[in-house]
C-alpha cells in the first residue's frame, strides 16, 4: 500500500490544477471582496490600499476582486476611486501601470454611514451581494476594521443583524481588527469576546504588521531549518537577549491616541513580545496557524516579571534637542499632549522566561520615540569563553559573540565573532560576518500589509495572533503599568537623539551589562 496521503482536498481558496507543493508559482487568492471600514485614516491611504495595488500588480488577486469603502462620507463610486488612486499614486511600493489601475478600479464601490447606522450596513449588504452577481467575488467577503477600537463592538454587531458575518456553506466571512486590542487584560478579553461572538475564532485576524515583514518570519527560517544554531540557543551558552524597537520621530499628530497609550502599551505589549515569543519559542510540529502559535503561547505563558519593578523597569519622555541637524521640541511641547497623563515615550523592561531552554536569561525589551537612530533588532548576545589562552592585553577589545537580526530598516542579520588582527602581534577584535536581504535576492521583500493582506484572503492565519497570545501579553504588561501609575513622579526626560533615559542605563549596569549601540 502506499504511503501517500492523497491528493490534498480542493477548496475555495485552491486551485483544483496545481500541487500544493509546487512553488514555481505564487498562491492566488481566490474569488473574493474586501469591505474597509476607516478608509480616509492615515492607515488606509498610506498603507491598505497601496498596498492591495501592489498585490493587483504583483498578479496576486483574482481578476474580479473587489474593494468597498465605507465612511461617513458624502461619496460616489468615483470620488472614492479617486481617494484611492492618489494614495496608490503617492504610496505604492510598485510602478504604477494603467492597465492595472483600469482593472482594480472597475471593483471599486462605496457605502457611505456611520458605524451605527444599520440603514447603512443593510445598503452596504446589497452591494456585497450584487458584487457576488456582477463581479464573481463568490460570497467570499473580508471586513477590514481600520477604525478606533471603540467602534468594533458597534461594526460587529451591524456586521452580524444585516447577516454581512454569515457565510453559506463553501464560502468565508472574515474579520481583519488592527491593534490595539483592548488597552488592558479585562478591555482585551471583553473586545474578544464581542468579535468571536459574531465570527469562529478562525475567521478573526489580528493584525501585527511586524510579523508580516520578511525578517521576523525568517526568525522561524533561521532557528529551525539550519542545525548551525540549535545546539547554541539556550541558556547554557546564551548570556541575554535584547530586543529593541527605536524610532527617531516624535509623536507627529497622533496626541489624542498617542497620550492616552503611551509606548509600552503601543509597542512591547504586542510587537515586542511577539518578537520575543518567535526567538524563544521550541520547534513547532509544522508550519500551521496552531502548531505555531501553541509554541508562542507557551513563551509567552512562561514569561516572568522580576520581583522588584523600580529595578527591572525604566520609562521616559523625550525632551528637545537634536534629531541629526533639526532641533526638535520635547514631548510636553507637542499638540495635544496633556503634562498630568504623565505618558511614557520610552520604555524598556526585563522579564524572564521560565523555562528549561531559558532559565536564567534575562531578555530586555526596550522601545522609544526620538531616539538615536530608527532601528528594530533582535540581539542574541553569548556567554564569553570560559577560557581564553591568550594574554588579557591580546583580547582587551574582544566583546561578546551576538546574532543579531534586522528588522527594519536594513532586514538581514549579522554575526559579530572574534578574529585576529593582521599583523605580528596576536591581537584579537570583534568583526562581523553579515547578511542582507537586498544583497542576498534579486527580489525585493514584499511590504508587510501585502503579506497579511493576503494571508487574510487565502485564509492563512500562522502570522497572526490569536486571544490567548493577547490576553498572555496583557498579562505580562498589565502589573508594570499599575506599578508605575502608583508612583507619583512623572518618567525622566531624555534628549531628542539621545538613547533613552539614565534609568535604563542603570536597569542594564546592575546586571553587569550594556545596551547594544545599533
Amino acid at each position: 500500500m502506499s504511503g501517500s496521503s492523497g491528493p490534498a482536498p480542493v477548496t475555495a481558496d485552491s486551485n483544483p490544477l496545481r500541487d500544493p507543493d509546487d512553488k514555481r508559482l505564487p498562491r492566488i487568492a481566490g474569488p473574493c471582496s474586501m469591505v474597509m471600514f476607516g478608509v480616509t485614516g492615515d492607515l488606509a491611504r498610506k498603507k491598505l490600499m497601496p498596498a492591495i495595488y501592489d498585490l493587483a500588480n504583483r498578479g496576486l488577486l483574482p481578476p474580479g476582486f473587489s474593494l468597498v469603502g465605507f465612511a461617513r462620507r458624502d461619496w460616489a463610486d468615483q470620488d472614492f476611486a479617486k481617494v484611492v488612486h492618489d494614495s496608490v499614486r503617492q504610496h505604492a511600493r510598485t510602478e504604477f501601470r494603467e492597465e492595472v489601475w483600469r482593472s482594480l478600479a472597475e471593483g471599486f464601490r462605496f457605502v457611505p454611514g456611520a458605524f451605527d447606522d444599520p440603514d447603512a450596513f443593510e445598503l452596504l449588504a446589497r452591494t456585497v451581494r450584487s458584487l457576488d452577481e456582477e463581479r464573481g467575488t463568490g460570497g467570499n467577503h473580508a471586513f477590514y476594521l481600520s477604525i478606533p477600537p471603540s467602534w468594533f463592538a458597534a461594526v460587529c454587531t451591524r456586521l452580524q443583524e444585516s447577516g454581512l458575518s454569515d457565510a453559506r456553506p463553501g464560502t468565508w466571512r472574515r474579520v481583519v481588527i488592527e491593534k490595539p486590542f483592548g488597552h488592558d487584560l479585562e478591555s482585551a478579553q471583553e473586545l474578544n469576546e464581542i468579535v468571536e461572538g459574531v465570527f469562529p475564532p478562525d475567521s478573526v485576524f489580528r493584525i501585527d504588521h511586524y510579523l508580516g515583514k520578511e525578517t521576523v518570519q525568517n526568525i522561524l527560517a533561521l532557528r529551525f531549518a539550519n542545525q548551525l544554531f540549535e545546539p547554541v540557543w539556550n541558556a547554557n551558552y546564551v548570556d541575554h537577549v535584547q530586543i529593541t524597537m527605536a524610532e527617531d520621530i516624535g509623536i507627529g499628530g497622533r496626541a489624542g491616541y498617542y497620550d492616552e497609550v503611551g509606548a509600552a502599551r503601543d509597542v512591547i505589549q504586542n510587537h515586542l513580545l511577539q518578537l520575543l515569543a518567535l526567538t524563544a519559542m521550541e520547534e513547532p510540529v509544522s508550519f500551521t496557524a496552531d502548531a505555531v502559535r501553541a509554541e508562542k503561547e507557551k513563551v509567552l505563558a512562561a514569561v516572568r516579571l522580576p520581583d522588584d519593578l523600580d529595578a527591572a523597569t525604566a520609562r521616559g519622555r523625550y525632551a528637545e534637542g537634536w534629531q541629526g541637524t533639526e532641533k526638535v521640541s520635547g514631548y510636553l511641547d507637542e499638540d495635544g499632549v496633556d503634562e498630568a497623563h504623565h505618558t511614557e515615550t520610552y520604555a524598556a523592561l526585563q522579564v524572564d522566561v521560565r523555562t528549561r531552554r531559558w532559565a536564567g536569561v534575562p531578555f530586555y525589551l526596550r522601545t522609544g520615540k526620538r531616539l538615536g537612530k530608527r532601528v528594530t533588532e533582535i540581539a542574541v548576545v553569548f556567554r564569553k569563553a570560559p577560557h581564553l589562552p591568550f594574554s588579557s592585553t591580546a583580547t582587551e577589545e574582544l566583546g561578546a559573540n551576538a546574532i543579531v537580526i534586522r528588522v527594519q530598516p536594513d532586514e538581514g542579520m549579522t554575526m559579530r565573532f572574534g578574529s585576529k588582527v593582521p599583523g605580528s602581534q596576536m591581537e584579537v577584535r570583534d568583526v562581523s560576518m553579515d547578511f542582507g536581504y537586498g544583497s542576498s535576492f534579486t527580489e525585493s521583500s514584499p511590504e508587510a500589509y501585502e503579506r497579511l493582506i493576503l494571508d487574510v484572503l487565502l485564509g492563512e492565519p500562522p502570522l497572526f495572533p490569536r486571544h490567548a497570545e493577547v490576553e498572555q501579553s496583557w498579562r505580562i504588561l498589565d502589573p508594570v503599568i499599575e506599578h508605575w501609575h502608583r508612583q507619583d513622579s512623572p518618567p525622566q526626560d531624555y534628549a531628542a537623539g539621545t538613547w533613552g533615559p539614565a534609568d535604563a542605563d542603570d536597569l542594564m549596569r546592575r546586571d553587569g551589562r550594556e545596551w547594544r549601540l545599533p
